[in-house]
């Protein structure tokens, strides 16, 4: 018997990590976000149909430490002393819920986040609109930034939608 793979639940998140080594600086952002216990597998953006939209709080509750877990993950991350980093994550909510909606995924250098947002939004947006041929019901994005920190430590920034299957 093959099981199917929906997520039933999806939370958005972010963070901002830094450290002298590039990965740790990954993990630190992973750990402001809440999401550092999980084996994380990236997905592409659907939404799924009847997905509800939870709290971080609510998500993280339903999930253990090592769990296999889906995301739409925004990533960048930068050792360039003063240089911006942003990353987003935005959602086109469908019509009607027994659709499919779309998350995309959006990261610049020296963008601000309200920018970034906005186009990961907009992104979101154009896929639902070229597949229904209508507006979505509602776009939002989980936009954030920070600057690499004088000493040129690493500095990753992260935007993720995380599944709850």
């Amino acid at each position: 018997m093959i099981t199917k793979l929906i997520p039933r639940k999806v939370f958005f998140t972010s963070g901002v990590g830094t450290h002298p080594e590039h990965l740790e600086s990954f993990e630190v952002a992973l750990r402001d976000a809440g999401i550092e216990k999980f084996n994380l597998v990236t997905v592409s953006s659907i939404l799924p149909p009847n997905c509800k939209i939870v709290s971080r709080e609510e998500g993280l509750n339903e999930l253990d430490p090592g769990e296999i877990v889906f995301c739409v993950l925004s990533r960048i991350s930068s050792n360039e002393p003063r240089r911006m980093l942003s990353t987003s994550v935005g959602c086109a909510l469908p019509q009607n819920i027994n659709k499919h909606g779309y998350i995309s995924e959006h990261h610049a250098y020296g963008e601000l986040a309200e920018d970034v947002g906005k186009h990961a939004g907009e992104l979101a947006k154009s896929m639902y609109s070229t597949w229904t041929n209508e507006a979505p019901l509602k776009t939002f994005s989980v936009p954030r930034s920070s600057f690499v920190a004088e000493q040129g430590d690493w500095t990753t920034v992260i935007s993720a939608a995380v599944f709850i299957i």
